[in-house]
């Protein structure tokens, strides 16, 4: 048998109230109710806007919200609503910097050209070191990761020495050259070139983007260059390492090898990085560089001039 469902005698006197003063009509939709916050006057948003992008007082760098809410007189969740409707972040900070190379724009005209139309008939590599690897081994085990728990390390660790990673990147398909060594002089960079001369095959240009590090413009590596006509080497801008490719791989490898890695001697260290790019090679793909060159330079146009 159907039954009502029971109604409390609140409801029903509101209910009944509705009815006495609107009839029929005050029944078929709720009483229009106050907002639950008096919205923020334009004048406190504008001032709270004003403050967040001015230099803050005393020997501070930036705005607070706690210091904004106490010089506005509002709460501090007033203005944690205020910055995220105007997306404004005070607490981070961005870092910059700009090339003072004279022919930046036609360095960047030049690599970006190799990344985004290679010429046919050779390759195009991204050669850098990557030196003073650590061999670190840490003072006692840490714990797995675990549901709702993450894993651990301890902070104290035992240095077993260093060693230095050359890489080749082929931009091509995305396979990797790779050398460790124990030095980063002429010498290891010219050892480093014939490894991936026997690597790459006969009749291939090798176009190889480097860096203006010293070791690779070495008088002895200038007469390997001319041994080795099929090399051409194409230097980076200076203060712009960001445009060679192979830091891409060298930042990967650190994070998702070396960093959490435990290596009771430098050969477990050289042999852990031997045994990643053995892995990477198996399924690598080519690097895709998106950006025009265009683009880049206008957009390093629109940074702040250095000061003098």
């Amino acid at each position: 048998m159907w039954r009502a469902a029971p109604v409390s005698a609140a409801r029903r006197s509101g209910v009944g109230m509705r009815y006495a003063e609107q009839g029929v009509d005050g029944l078929l939709r709720d009483k229009t109710r106050k907002p639950g916050r008096a919205p923020l006057p334009t004048a406190t948003v504008a001032k709270v806007l004003a403050l967040t992008c001015s230099q803050p007082p005393g020997a501070v760098t930036h705005w607070t919200g706690r210091a904004v809410a106490k010089a506005v007189g509002i709460s501090l969740r007033a203005v944690q609503r205020i910055w995220e409707a105007h997306r404004l972040q005070p607490h981070r900070l961005r870092t910059f910097k700009r090339s003072n190379d004279p022919a930046f724009a036609a360095k960047v005209e030049e690599i970006v050209g190799l990344y985004m139309d290679p010429p046919c008939h050779a390759v195009v590599l991204s050669i850098d070191e990557k030196s003073q690897i650590q061999a670190l081994d840490r003072t006692q085990p840490g714990l797995p990761l675990k549901p709702g728990k993450c894993g651990t390390m301890t902070h104290d660790y035992k240095r077993n020495g260093t060693t230095t990673l050359f890489a080749a990147l082929n931009t091509l398909d995305g396979t990797v050259v790779g050398r460790c060594l124990p030095k980063h002089t002429h010498k290891e960079f010219i050892k480093f070139l014939n490894a991936v001369e026997r690597a790459v095959p006969v009749g291939k240009v090798i176009h190889a983007i480097v860096n203006n590090y010293a070791t690779h413009k070495h008088p002895k590596v200038l007469e390997w260059l001319a041994d080795h006509p099929r090399w051409v080497f194409h230097f980076t801008p200076t203060s712009a390492s960001w445009i060679n490719a192979v830091e891409g791989f060298f930042s990967i490898i650190t994070r998702r090898r070396i960093r959490r890695g435990v290596f009771k001697s430098v050969a477990d260290l050289q042999d852990a990085i031997a045994r990643y790019i053995r892995e990477h090679n198996k399924a690598s793909k080519p690097f895709v560089w998106t950006k025009p060159a265009d683009i880049i330079l206008a957009k390093i146009a629109r940074l702040p001039e250095p000061s003098e």
